[in-house]
């Protein structure tokens, strides 16, 4: 007689169930699907599998593929304004402010090329799904305030213009990080 269990009577380990885990682990994969295939070319499966979670945990913590696009979208501006706070940009002279908030712009963009793929395909899309983020406009409004405060005080020591637009400034100094990044293959 073996004292060995049959394997029909060994339980498969149990995984323990971590909800922020997996969602986080799905938004993760969404992005990396979204950001290489485009919306149109993701598939939800692909998604599930990279994330190894099944497509139901996918739908009960996202809904459905324009949902789960659009927490991909939220949570890639939420990435970047975090960063950007973290500059704490008013502590500095508005020079060093200004270049602290250019080379994060630009370091962001190399570090995480998936960024500008992503808004690549959201530009395709015409921002259809921007649009509908109800949080998008308090993201950006905070850095416009910071760069339009960064520009008073470079005015008032007579470094900086008065009559700049600071979203059009950042605007610019996005572009400049999002071109080099989104353009590297054919440059």
């Amino acid at each position: 007689m073996s004292d060995t269990i049959p394997a029909a009577d060994q339980a498969a380990p149990k995984r323990t169930r971590n909800s922020a885990k997996t969602k986080a682990s799905i938004l993760s994969a969404a992005r990396v699907e979204f950001a290489d295939r485009g919306f149109e070319g993701a598939r939800v499966d692909a998604i599930a599998e990279r994330a190894g979670a099944n497509k139901r945990l996918r739908y009960h913590y996202f809904g459905n593929k324009e949902d789960l696009y659009g927490a991909v979208l939220l949570d890639a501006y939420q990435e970047i304004r975090k960063g950007e706070r973290a500059l704490s940009l008013d502590q500095y002279d508005p020079i060093q402010a200004m270049d602290r908030l250019v080379r994060f712009t630009f370091r962001h963009f190399l570090a995480n090329p998936w960024f500008p793929r992503l808004l690549g395909t959201e530009n395709i899309e015409n921002a259809r799904f921007l649009k509908t983020l109800p949080d998008i406009k308090a993201l950006h409004s905070p850095l416009v305030g910071q760069i339009a405060e960064i520009i008073a005080r470079g005015n008032e020591a007579k470094i900086f213009r008065r009559d700049v637009d600071p979203v059009q400034l950042y605007i610019s100094v996005a572009a400049l990080g999002f071109f080099y990044v989104s353009n590297t293959a054919t440059l």
